[in-house]
């Protein structure tokens, strides 16, 4: 497809980026701890860690790590929420040359299991919430060694309180046996009387196996090499160049998990080579504590979903913060309804750009210029980034038709972990990424994501797309989070069926479909409707449509 979104490029954004051949991410991260040694990192909980001890932390456990025989390609599963230790192991996993796996700490033992046996996984990091999960499948595993944390760790004193309340007050920690276990704290202890051999990682040497279902719902690892991080971190940075002054320090608040590939990239990775501080948020789904936390800082930057955007935007404490600082917001991981992003404007006075991206990208591959909020499109190619869409016989499509988004450029996986086949069906013969997700491009090259492919409704003949009925379905003021599925009917395929959350009491099935019908298409309009207290999630937000599928009993018409 003709770069036609190259005209449209913020002023000072380049068409294509280079990354130099010898880098690695250890040696980025080495640049950044001798250019901000002394400016703080991390904070969680109002606990702060600087550069110096971050790299002084990360060397410790590092050490400890390569004297467990952990070399490099050797793989090494991070299972723990955004605490202080998340970043001290995972750059700790690079500075060796070692491999990171990133566990989802809500994994139930069959998911977990899996995951260990299919990555290879030596060592585990685990927070302690989650040990019994772990102490299920444990044997079922070539891991060999398990590193036990707390949530409050690496917080002194106020570490200790927090901990103690978790444990016996909430009990949020249910009881386990991991005789073997070596805690983090003295894992630390003894690295530090050891010193860390540095390991020279190339660009093509891995620096992540990243699992996701992909576009076939077979959870595999996402192969994501030295060279696709850095790449997609020269991507953004050139992004975000022309919109925030990089020679001040930033503060960059962190609600998602650093164990998705969306969070990992821009709080972590990208906010530790600019010199920012990332303020994690441990538990992002209680709002009210979240927007306490984020009180103490004048933040310059947030990244999030649309769900969280939401919530924020319907707590008053939040909508009373200062906002004078901030520069730059950033949704992705699931679809921006303009009627938030239109929302945040009005309450921060800054755009909330939408950008989209897959595990498979590393993650971002185009994103709205960030000076302008989301608006029903995701935005442009980021540079060095080539886009086509295509029809199901391979063919390209033009500008305002209907196709997959297939993506090329440094920062697409080279493929899946020990599955050759299902590498060979995510590409194109001409090395294309299959994304799943069908788009259209405008005139000017801004694409729009029309839905997932296999979320597709058919409804006798017409394609019907579930986020354009959810889209109208959320501007009823009764409405404050809805899903649209298609279900079996036997006359024309399938018919609409739409869930949704309620923010008036009062509002009935037949109220929101006789609205629906004054918006869309007669075979658009959902058929039945179902309340439901909340909507399934996983843990960054995104509506899992599947599980709607699922027979439930609920209000229905």
């Amino acid at each position: 497809m003709n770069p036609i979104w190259l005209k449209h490029y913020p002023e000072g954004v380049p068409a294509t980026i280079e990354v130099d051949p010898t880098l690695s991410i250890g040696k980025l991260f080495a640049r950044s701890i001798e250019q901000f040694s002394e400016r703080p990192a991390y904070s969680c909980m109002g606990h702060s860690i600087t550069y110096r001890r971050l790299d002084e932390l990360s060397a410790a456990f590092g050490a400890w790590m390569q004297s467990q025989g952990i070399t490099k390609g050797s793989r090494v599963a991070l299972m723990m929420p955004n605490i202080l230790q998340y970043p001290v192991c995972l750059f700790a996993i690079l500075r060796i040359g070692a491999i990171v796996v990133n566990v989802n700490p809500l994994y139930k033992a069959r998911e977990l299991q899996y995951q260990l046996n299919d990555s290879g996984a030596e060592i585990i990091v685990v927070a302690e919430n989650f040990a019994h999960t772990l102490e299920t499948v444990l044997e079922k595993t070539q891991v060999r060694r398990v590193v036990l944390t707390s949530i409050g760790e690496e917080m002194g004193f106020k570490g200790l309180i927090i901990d103690f309340a978790l444990r016996y007050l909430m009990k949020k920690v249910e009881s386990f046996s991991l005789p073997n276990a070596v805690h983090f704290t003295d894992a630390l202890t003894r690295g530090r009387r050891m010193t860390l051999v540095p390991v020279e990682n190339t660009l093509d040497d891995i620096a992540f196996l990243q699992y996701t279902g992909g576009t076939t719902g077979i959870s595999k690892g996402a192969i994501l090499t030295h060279g696709n991080i850095l790449a997609n971190l020269h991507q953004v940075l050139a992004w975000v160049k022309p919109f925030i002054n990089l020679d001040e320090r930033q503060i960059m608040i962190t609600p998602l998990p650093l164990y998705h590939v969306f969070s990992m990239m821009a709080n972590c990775l990208l906010m530790t080579t600019i010199g920012a501080e990332s303020v994690l948020i441990t538990n992002p789904r209680d709002i009210p504590k979240m927007v306490r936390e984020i009180s103490r800082y004048r933040f310059s930057i947030i990244t999030g979903v649309n769900t969280l955007f939401n919530a924020l935007l319907n707590n008053a404490d939040f909508r009373k913060s200062d906002f004078s600082n901030l520069r730059i917001v950033l949704a992705g991981a699931m679809s921006l309804n303009p009627a938030t992003a239109a929302r945040w404007r009005e309450v921060t006075g800054v755009p909330l750009s939408e950008g989209y991206g897959l595990t498979e990208t590393s993650p971002a591959a185009i994103i709205n210029p960030l000076n302008q909020e989301g608006a029903d499109t995701i935005g442009v190619p980021v540079p060095s980034t080539e886009v086509s869409l295509r029809d199901d016989n391979g063919k390209e499509v033009g500008i305002g038709e209907v196709g997959e988004l297939c993506i090329r450029g440094p920062q697409v996986t080279r493929g899946y972990w020990k599955r050759p086949d299902e590498t060979e069906r995510a590409k194109t013969a001409d090395g294309f990424f299959l994304t799943g997700d069908m788009a259209t491009v405008d005139e000017r090259g801004y694409f729009r994501i029309v839905d997932r492919k296999k979320d597709m409704i058919l409804v006798s003949g017409f394609n019907v797309y579930p986020n354009e009925i959810e889209a109208v379905a959320l501007t009823h003021p009764g409405v404050l989070e809805c899903a649209a599925i298609g279900i079996p009917d036997e006359k024309v395929g399938e018919v609409v069926k739409l869930f949704a959350v309620k923010r008036s009491p009062t509002l009935t099935p037949e109220e929101l479909i006789k609205y629906c019908r004054v918006n869309l298409a007669g075979y658009k309009v959902p058929r039945q409707v179902e309340f439901r207290d909340e909507l399934p999630k996983n843990t960054v937000g995104k509506v899992l449509r599947r599980e709607l599928r699922q027979p439930t009993s609920g209000e229905n018409t």
